[in-house]
């Protein structure tokens, strides 16, 4: 039986006179990995932001299953986005642990999903180590510890191999992997479509703003009478894309926070906030 978790009912994401996101409607269903696809300026950020509470519609709602609005309910989602925010002078496990006391998880229900989840990565040995000199890919699971010890019902990731060694991307895309074969739900943002076909279950192409297609790989390309994913997201994608849409009026607490996390940093700099 299908369980919904949360759904987009209409959605109209406005900044002055520019319109990032048009009559959004989608569901996701417990158990999914579902692929947001789409190129630079598409929409796939605000629409993230707005599945994370971070952004209110202009018009429409986004709710969670019994019927609260996302924004009230943000412990029951785990966001990673493209870049990780982390505290730089503290541990990889202080990290984690400060995020899920802000979601009154206990230490101990922290803890042990942080080990369980580290297995996985390759990161138990490092959980004690201060994250300045992790790598990319080391700061990156970090993220995805953090994300996952409060055990929220939804995944939120935005473009969670950006910038990652081969061996780290493959790492994180496994994870993902077991997460749906045990029944988690995850929205993973992404512009590869080869790694959306590698990982997601259900692939949400949007384009400039709108919801073009949503359905399996192999539902996309029967209704594209296509032979692969790259020729139906062109069939699907024929007007110009536009340039990105960035908001001109000032931000929230939160949205500026979503902002800093998203900023990829300069290199050499310090992470720390």
């Amino acid at each position: 039986m299908t369980v919904e978790l949360l759904r987009v009912e209409g959605v109209t994401k406005s900044f002055g006179h520019i319109e990032a996101l048009t009559n959004v409607s989608l569901t996701i269903n417990e158990g999914e990995i579902v692929g947001l696809v789409g190129s630079n300026g598409a929409g796939k950020t605000t629409l993230l932001r707005l599945l994370a509470g971070v952004y209110t519609p202009t018009d429409g709602a986004v709710v969670l299953s019994d019927g609260s609005k996302v924004e009230d309910a943000r412990h029951r989602l785990g966001v990673v986005p493209e870049s990780t925010g982390l505290y730089s002078r503290l541990t990889a496990w202080e990290n984690i642990r400060y995020h899920s006391r802000l979601y009154g998880t206990s230490d101990e229900e922290s803890w042990n999903r942080t080990v369980f989840f580290a297995d996985r990565l390759d990161m138990k040995e490092s959980l004690g180590r201060h994250t300045k000199g992790f790598s990319r890919g080391m700061r990156q699971k970090t993220a995805l510890l953090r994300a996952l010890a409060h055990a929220p019902d939804i995944l939120l990731l935005d473009e969670p191999t950006a910038g990652l060694d081969v061996t780290s991307a493959r790492t994180v895309r496994s994870l993902v992997h077991q997460l749906g074969e045990t029944g988690g739900t995850v929205v993973y943002s992404t512009h590869q479509l080869a790694e959306a076909e590698a990982v997601c279950s259900r692939i949400i192409i949007i384009h400039n703003g709108e919801v073009r297609a949503d359905g399996t790989p192999a539902g996309l390309l029967e209704q594209t009478e296509t032979s692969n994913l790259e020729e139906a997201y062109v069939s699907l994608t024929t007007d110009k894309a536009r340039t990105r849409v960035v908001s001109d009026k000032p931000l929230s607490k939160i949205a500026k926070w979503w902002q800093k996390l998203s900023t990829p940093k300069i290199p050499g700099g310090d992470e720390s906030e």
